[in-house]
């Protein structure tokens, strides 16, 4: 474990779990009465501390702030927040819930002949209620994949990892940096603008790995991503392509199939499910809510 002090802290730090680009990750439990066990997220701040907490942390805080109010019980919990001084910069400390794996883990462990139907059905559904609850408080996430949803030993899912998530408006000017690639919307590839149907995109690409056991869409640049999803969803008109896009439409990339299914593997119910979140334009998608009431979820 690398030298920091967590002296005078109110948890045990237990086992680094994750790393990223401005800090680590820890299991802890609770020093006390509760010893219920915590996720601690440092943030390591460098540089001036007068320069203060960089915007984007802020930004993540206050939304979890935010929505934690509601203590919805499909998004991760944030149990405590402070901050302070080290040399040179800052730490931020965020505590969350622990919860036992991502779904990016959970799937590397499903056996060959994959998951029971009723199984993705209640992982969709818990995974719909907690997007519909953001999208309903106008967060857009912006950044969902496997590795961002939690699936706890119950079988709770959560969505975690708010890092690039905004509250949006109909007027808001967003960057088109968001989403890991092979989870990315057609209208963020293309730099078009976009609004929360980004987040169905992404749960429209979590719902055919709950099948596949593998990602449907794995491009290496963003050219080449579109060429997958054309090659799956169809390529779409010329008039529907995004007149600012700086990406020029490509009729090459139109598949040479007649293909009626998405996933020839998935029942009629589930393809028509996995085509509503994978449409191209973003004003047709699925809701978070339509998608709940769909047959495939409404359902036993």
């Amino acid at each position: 474990m690398d030298n920091i002090s967590w002296e005078n802290s109110n948890y045990e730090i237990l086992a680094e779990i994750g790393e990223g680009a401005y800090g680590k990750v820890y299991k802890a439990r609770e020093v006390g009465e509760k010893q219920r066990l915590v996720a601690v997220k440092r943030l390591n701040i460098s540089g001036d501390p007068e320069a203060g907490i960089p915007q984007f942390m802020i930004r993540e805080v206050a939304l979890l702030r935010k929505i934690g109010y509601f203590n919805h019980p499909n998004v991760v919990k944030l149990l405590d927040v402070s901050a302070g001084l080290r040399k040179p910069g800052l730490d931020l400390t965020l505590v969350f819930e622990y919860i036992d794996q991502d779904l990016s883990s959970f799937l590397s462990t499903v056996p060959e002949d994959g998951l029971g139907k009723d199984k993705i059905k209640d992982m969709m559904r818990q995974l719909l209620k907690g997007l519909d609850f953001l999208h309903t408080n106008t967060v857009i996430h912006r950044d969902l994949k496997p590795c961002n949803v939690l699936l706890s030993s119950r079988g709770e899912v959560k969505i975690a990892d708010f890092g690039l998530a905004r509250i949006y408006t109909n007027s808001i000017a967003l960057t088109p940096c968001v989403v890991t690639l092979w989870y990315r919307a057609p209208e963020v590839l293309l730099h078009s603008g976009y609004m929360s149907s980004v987040d169905i995109w992404s749960t429209g690409c979590i719902f055919a790995e709950l099948f596949l056991l593998k990602p449907l869409f794995q491009g290496y640049t963003e050219v080449q991503q579109l060429q997958k999803i054309f090659e799956v969803i169809g390529l779409p008109g010329k008039e529907d392509w995004p007149k600012e896009s700086p990406i020029r439409y490509n009729p090459a990339w139109a598949r040479r199939d007649a293909a009626t299914q998405l996933l020839p593997s998935l029942t009629a119910e589930e393809n028509d499910l996995l085509s509503q979140c994978l449409t191209f334009s973003p004003a047709q998608r699925i809701s978070a809510s339509r998608a709940l009431a769909h047959p495939f979820l409404a359902g036993p």
